[in-house]
């Protein structure tokens, strides 16, 4: 079973530690385009910083977040695991994890990333700002950027087994999983009951269940091969979960998880 995560906005910067160096990462055949990328953001941040606050989407109150994009090439890396620190990551709690959740978080979730396309929680990585849904100059659009090189990556990685994917939408739309792949996709949205009985998607809802879901998953050795068997294991784990009818071929299938609190 592999898990695709989404990102997060908040990041823990390493104190210490290597410089990034793009051919350790997990796909190596990704390293052409997370090098123009690279070379883009750090560019932008050091010579045109006020253009970089618009195209991160920033105030000018967060100048210290280009400070940071401006030496992305020197500063210290850390875990993937480690620098993502956001709701999801904290309800997830890696650290607390026992070696066995942590040695199946290392070899079944992926993490992705405006920058990097695609980590594993044990690639080392700086602190940045970039997202999903950023363009930046000379290169446009990143969703659009990574489309055919994650495809290309993802093919060996997703070549069997059940894929959920936790993504978010601007992520989501870096990859999407097609054909047979596909078929073996389950989607996973997070809906809050209101008072009145109606349902919406809350973000730090969706985070944080998101977050334990998978925790539960990896601390329980979860390999589930398919939306029935992911459905039950949510259910084992005290979760109200309505699984959408099974869509025709070449779509993937939603499970959607009912909570009414924290």
């Amino acid at each position: 079973m592999l898990v695709l995560l989404p990102p997060s906005e908040g990041k823990t910067a390493p104190r210490r530690g290597a410089p990034l160096d793009l051919e350790r990462l997990t796909f190596p055949e990704l390293t052409s385009t997370r090098e123009r990328v690279l070379d883009a953001l750090v560019d932008l941040a050091t010579h045109h910083p006020a253009r970089a606050l618009e195209a991160l989407g920033l105030s000018s109150r967060q100048t210290d977040e280009v400070a940071r994009d401006a030496a992305l090439l020197t500063a210290p890396t850390a875990a993937a695991g480690k620098v993502y620190s956001g709701v999801l990551y904290d309800a997830l709690d890696l650290a607390s994890l026992d070696a066995g959740a942590r040695r199946r978080a290392q070899r079944g979730v992926l993490v992705w990333s405006a920058l990097f396309g695609a980590v594993r929680l044990g690639d080392r990585i700086p602190a940045y700002r970039l997202s999903g849904d950023s363009a930046l100059p000379g290169i446009g659009g990143l969703a659009a950027l990574w489309r055919d090189p994650l495809a290309a990556a993802m093919a060996e990685a997703t070549r069997k087994g059940l894929v959920v994917d936790l993504r978010s939408g601007a992520y989501a739309a870096m990859w999407k999983p097609v054909g047979d792949v596909a078929d073996r996709t389950i989607t996973v949205r997070v809906l809050q009951e209101m008072p009145d009985g109606s349902r919406k998607v809350v973000s730090h809802f969706n985070k944080a269940t998101k977050g334990r879901l998978l925790r539960t998953w990896l601390t329980e050795g979860v390999d589930a091969r398919s939306a029935e068997e992911l459905a039950d294991a949510c259910v084992a784990a005290g979760y109200v979960v309505e699984p959408a009818e099974q869509p025709r071929r070449g779509h993937a299938r939603r499970l959607d998880v009912v909570v009414s609190d924290l």
